[in-house]
């Protein structure tokens, strides 16, 4: 994907200011030289557009076009010229064309942060509730206009929205509402932060960490306000460009908590689930499961006493972090249950996305079906293929250990697909896995 960088300054239609006015004139009348233009004009407009365009900058960067275009500077910048000086941030900060620190706007206005003050408590899950909101919403990118809980629409007034300030920040400043961390500990909710001290109108950008796409940790789920309008989107760590300069940091009033269901952080034990469990860490369980997009796997409940959909869900939530043999076998661990009360790791999948609620969708790995191997995948395997009538060679049926009789009906399964060779040796691989569980 390519993001733009600079973008063209046109003149407002209706602005009445000498610099759009003049520029409107000027763009109306010239002609180009091989149509009779004047020498003079075609260099006038030449050097407006140059101009014009060289100082206009995406992400947080705002009027340097209104500059070359004849706009008064003085309503886009922070007054004096230094930038915002949060208590206990860095120094005096350059000027910069992006949005500057203020109050809340609008309808949603509750009145300026007061200095010195607590971070807001919040928790991860409220954080990227927040975030999807304006997602859902398609908030148009502007460094200028409000949206309706008045936060300004740029890519740092999402981030104030969705970490709950209390006013409107900028790169600039953002960095003292939380504490620098490493890219490896990011967690849902941690922002990626690039503030270019020498020219903050050059590149100076932040998105919100929503997780790993996959164990690689090479991509990320970014959340982030960016023209034309907020987007969530697969992107390379830590940016498309100046990707060595973004920082990590984690906001200094999250918890570890999920919103309502009085959890904590503490893993009850292995002996509080599973079968014959009945108590209130089933059902804590099965709302952080619910939040984190199990609830298809619920028809009543979630409740104290744990059930088919609890394991099913739990098991769901375990692949979607790339965990396969015992580590999914939907009973949940410590591991499981940080990323759940913590708001970390990938959510589960929807079910057009990651296949029915009631198949195991997500292929083990070859190394499962080899000579002496033992695992559920081998029965489940076999018992899949008893059900689609590829079961001819079993003797006494299915088994968790891997037989030539589990070999030769997967190499009948695959020569029904109408593959021969290598690809019908017996040995299920992702693209047999999927057939024989669609």
């Amino acid at each position: 994907m390519t993001v733009p960088v600079f973008e063209e300054y046109e003149p407002a239609i209706d602005c009445t200011c000498a610099g759009c006015a003049a520029q409107r004139r000027t763009a109306a009348r010239a002609l180009p030289l091989r149509s009779g233009g004047h020498p003079a004009a075609h260099g006038a407009r030449r050097a407006l557009v140059l101009a014009t365009a060289a100082g206009v900058v995406l992400s947080c960067g705002a009027a340097g076009a209104a500059v070359a275009a004849g706009h008064d500077p003085g309503a886009l910048r922070p007054a004096g010229g230094p930038g915002p000086q949060p208590a206990g941030g860095p120094g005096p900060q350059p000027a910069t064309p992006q949005g500057k620190a203020g109050p809340l706007r609008g309808a949603g206005a509750s009145g300026p942060p007061v200095a010195g003050s607590a971070p807001r408590a919040t928790t991860r899950a409220d954080i990227i509730n927040r975030a999807k909101k304006w997602v859902a919403a398609k908030v148009p990118y502007s460094m200028e206009e409000y949206w309706s809980d008045g936060y300004r629409q740029d890519c740092s007034g999402y981030v104030s929205m969705a970490w709950n300030l209390g006013g409107n920040e900028w790169t600039g400043s953002l960095a003292a509402y939380g504490t620098r961390i490493a890219r490896a500990d990011l967690q849902p909710g941690d922002i990626l932060l690039f503030h270019n001290p020498a020219d903050p109108a050059k590149g100076s950008h932040v998105t919100i960490f929503g997780g790993w796409t996959d164990h690689t940790r090479t991509h990320y789920v970014a959340y982030e306000q960016a023209r034309p309008r907020t987007r969530k989107q697969s992107t390379p760590m830590a940016y498309w460009n100046n990707s060595d300069g973004y920082v990590a940091y984690r906001y200094k009033g999250v918890s570890s908590g999920v919103p309502g269901s009085g959890s904590s952080t503490a893993f009850p034990g292995v002996e509080r689930f599973g079968p014959g469990a009945d108590n209130a860490d089933v059902t804590q369980l099965g709302r952080m499961l619910v939040q984190r997009g199990g609830e298809r796997f619920y028809s009543v409940g979630p409740g104290p006493v744990w059930g088919t959909a609890d394991q099913r869900a739990t098991q769901a939530f375990q692949q979607a972090q790339g965990w396969r043999g015992e580590e999914a076998d939907g009973i949940p661990g410590p591991d499981t249950w940080r990323l759940l009360v913590t708001g970390a790791g990938r959510d589960i999948p929807a079910a057009g996305a990651g296949g029915s609620p009631n198949t195991v969708v997500a292929f083990p790995g070859p190394g499962y079906f080899q000579p002496g191997r033992s695992s559920s995948h081998v029965d489940r395997l076999g018992r899949q293929l008893v059900k689609k009538g590829y079961g001819k060679h079993y003797v006494s049926g299915p088994s968790p250990h891997w037989t030539e009789a589990d070999r030769r009906n997967v190499e009948a399964f695959q020569r029904a697909q109408g593959w021969r060779g290598g690809a019908a040796d017996g040995y299920p691989g992702p693209e047999t896995w999927r057939r024989l569980f669609a």
